[in-house]
């Protein structure tokens, strides 16, 4: 909306005022009044020009019949400029309308401001509809979203946030994928582009933050972490490269087979999801090493407990079959190496699913070290052990590692009571 005083605008001489007023050596002077002009300020006092050129000083003096000053910057009082213009007659309203006259309407920025913030309320439009109609849970999520600025950062634009928001609102209608299915399908049967909720895009990092609040999935970072996210909801990414070991874990026909002849089991993220065991154990062993499992199958066999293996950092496989358990009833007992590596796995565990330590306490520890006089140096970067504090100090003091295979006699005597 163009600012003026409500009346009816008087004629404006526009070819004095384009001599007067409109040549290049004061547009820094017609500049600055649309900028007070769109704030709403008044057009009064000084405005300064630093370092003018001779040719800004003589239409200055031209404007004003008069030099504007002889020091090194220089100052043009509006006041003066209006009256001018007004005794002139050559704009009768004064400077502000001579200026609208000189460069065209000026918008209030007060009006762009209004006019954006209603372009950006219609861009979540969306998330109000998903929640009013299908997802009531995601409403504070939802304002989550919007609060913190996230969908403003993604998108940029109320434009590029609205087509955003669109899609997002598509994905979470239906979700979660039951039975899973492969992340890149989902997208494809959705978007038409099996790339589309590929990591790092705007619109798989808005999905992914609504799938957490979906399924209650924890806060956390890293590529696993994402996979066991996009998991929660059915959709698996890589699901059969994400695999855990098991040795007597009973539950589905393929497990039950593997239990009776006390072979190993190999699952997939992909089994996990679309067929978990029906059964749950009372108590589940956890190791980190695939030799604990190895030969445990070699000396119990069909004998053997049920037992999973890590095979290291936790994959998103081995932490669905784990979360799957614990919320059965399951009670998880978890042993790993006594090193500053094994240590920062086990955290890793615990931070996505409840353990109660397995023979893993500074008390076993140093047990095992006074059991192996030949144990090889500590080395790393010391960690911390929320399931027993005392023993990275244990660690600390004895510097020496002990693998699981270290301990394995004590850990098959174990699973063969």
């Amino acid at each position: 909306m163009a600012v003026n005083d409500g009346q009816p605008p008087a004629l404006v001489d526009r070819d004095r005022l384009a001599r007067l007023l409109g040549g290049p050596d004061l547009a820094w002077l017609v500049d600055r009044v649309r900028r007070r002009m769109a704030r709403e300020e008044p057009l009064t006092g000084p405005v300064t020009l630093a370092d003018p050129t001779p040719a800004q000083r003589a239409a200055a003096e031209r404007l004003l019949g008069r030099a504007p000053g002889a020091g090194r910057g220089m100052s043009v009082r509006l006041e003066a400029v209006d009256s001018v213009l007004r005794r002139s007659g050559v704009s009768p309203d004064g400077l502000g309308a001579a200026v609208t006259a000189l460069t065209g309407p000026v918008t209030r920025l007060a009006e762009v401001r209004e006019r954006e913030e209603r372009a950006w309320r219609e861009a979540y439009t969306p998330l109000d509809e998903l929640v009013r109609t299908h997802r009531p849970r995601l409403d504070d999520w939802a304002k989550r979203v919007v609060a913190e600025g996230l969908v403003r950062r993604l998108a940029r634009t109320p434009q590029v946030a609205k087509s955003l928001l669109d899609n997002t609102v598509q994905a979470l209608r239906r979700l979660p994928a039951d039975p899973a299915v492969s992340l890149p399908v989902f997208s494809g049967a959705t978007f038409g582009d099996a790339h589309a909720l590929d990591d790092g895009t705007p619109l798989a990092t808005l999905v992914l933050s609504g799938v957490r609040a979906l399924t209650g999935f924890p806060d956390g970072s890293g590529a696993e972490w994402r996979r066991e996210a996009w998991a929660s909801a059915g959709l698996l990414k890589d699901a059969l490269s994400a695999t855990v070991l098991t040795l007597g874990l009973r539950g589905t026909p393929a497990l039950d087979w593997s239990a009776d002849e006390g072979e190993p089991a190999v699952l997939t993220l992909r089994q996990l999801t679309r067929h978990p065991p029906r059964t749950a154990p009372a108590v589940v062993r956890v190791c980190e090493n695939p030799a604990v499992l190895a030969t445990a199958a070699d000396t119990l066999g069909a004998a053997c407990p049920p037992l999973v293996c890590l095979q290291g950092q936790p994959s998103a496989a081995a932490l669905t079959l784990l979360r799957h358990l614990h919320a059965q009833g399951t009670t998880l007992r978890y042993h790993g190496d006594f090193d500053w590596g094994g240590l920062r796995i086990a955290s890793a565990l615990l931070r996505r699913v409840p353990w109660h330590p397995w023979r893993y306490t500074a008390a076993d520890y140093r047990a095992a070290v006074a059991a192996t006089p030949l144990a090889p140096p500590l080395t790393g970067t010391p960690t911390t052990a929320a399931w027993a504090p005392d023993l990275p100090a244990a660690l600390t003091e004895l510097g020496v590692r002990i693998e699981e295979e270290t301990v394995l006699d004590d850990l098959l005597a174990d699973l063969g009571r």
